[in-house]
């Protein structure tokens, strides 16, 4: 479907628009103290329409810039609510096509979210900003630093369950940048807070398993210690085909041995998969004993 008159229509309401603004700031329109506020408003549902026109056109950039053209409008007009959405709309936009610029609309979404004390749909935005830095800026410094902006503001508003998501990323990346004592702590704090929870205390055993791959890293020794508190803190973990794994794995360390570390990596692979992750993690266990080929084949 062609949709280049939807773009010629939405160049057409913006310079509309654009006209109604600059006649509100005029100083014919200075006696009538009303006028402004009878302009503007007009003018922002144009930007909107013009951006939703581009949007159709899949004009993204366009459309981010027309939908934060609203935002400021709005803000001028003390509309901090339509200012802080319409910068969403304009951060959704510019995801297609300039991420930097999404994100920039999105933290000044954010800041008024926060001057308004509306902290978990901030923290909803602190997500996506992490997101766009995981998958479209490969900058995991900084997806890092979003997610745990995320879960302080969920969690000072009692959203639990959504702040540990976020630290269960922060606490992989961590892991992934080796910074192990960073993410042991999360991995371990969180298993901690779902334990006791019925419906989630299937899953701690999960980030106790995360959290031992880390100490066996760093040192086997610290491995063994973390295993035992894990078994006195939750009973069920020794049941867990986990748990089995990693003594098998430290028996296997002790020894030197390459191919029972291998064989009990493959035996538990071939039941329960392993994502990339673990097996990066299993990968820098495997490295630190003597002759290894670097690989689990």
């Amino acid at each position: 479907m062609d949709n280049s008159g939807k773009e010629k229509e939405a160049m057409q309401l913006m310079a509309e628009a654009d006209k109604k603004v600059k006649s509100s700031d005029s100083s014919d329109a200075g006696h009538d103290p009303t006028f402004k506020y009878i302009q503007c408003p007009d003018a922002c549902e144009m930007y909107a329409r013009a951006a939703n026109m581009f949007k159709m056109a899949k004009n993204w950039s366009a459309a981010g810039s027309a939908f934060c053209q609203a935002a400021r409008l709005h803000m001028q007009m003390q509309n901090k609510l339509d200012s802080a959405t319409s910068f969403v709309d304009a951060g959704n936009a510019y995801k297609k096509a300039d991420p930097q610029e999404a994100i920039n609309c999105l933290n000044a979404a954010i800041d008024i979210y926060t001057d308004m004390g509306r902290f978990t749909i901030a923290a909803k935005h602190h997500m996506t900003i992490a997101e766009i830095y995981e998958s479209e800026l490969v900058d995991i410094e900084k997806a890092i630093a979003h997610y745990e902006q995320a879960a302080d503001y969920y969690k000072g508003e009692e959203s639990n369950s959504s702040a540990n998501k976020c630290l269960l990323k922060v606490g992989s990346y961590s892991a992934q940048l080796e910074q192990y004592p960073k993410a042991i702590e999360i991995f371990e704090q969180v298993a901690t807070s779902t334990m006791d929870n019925p419906l989630l205390k299937y899953n701690a055993k999960e980030y106790f398993w995360k959290a031992a791959l880390c100490h066996f890293i760093v040192d086997e020794l610290n491995a063994k210690l973390a295993i035992e508190k894990y078994e006195g803190m939750f009973p069920a973990f020794s049941d867990s085909r986990e748990c089995k794994l990693l003594k098998k794995l430290l028996e296997a360390h002790e020894e030197q041995n390459n191919e029972a570390f291998t064989e009990a990596v493959k035996e538990f692979d071939s039941i329960s998969r392993l994502d990339q992750w673990q097996t990066t993690m299993l990968l820098r266990i495997k490295k630190t004993i003597q002759g290894d080929a670097g690989d689990l084949k």
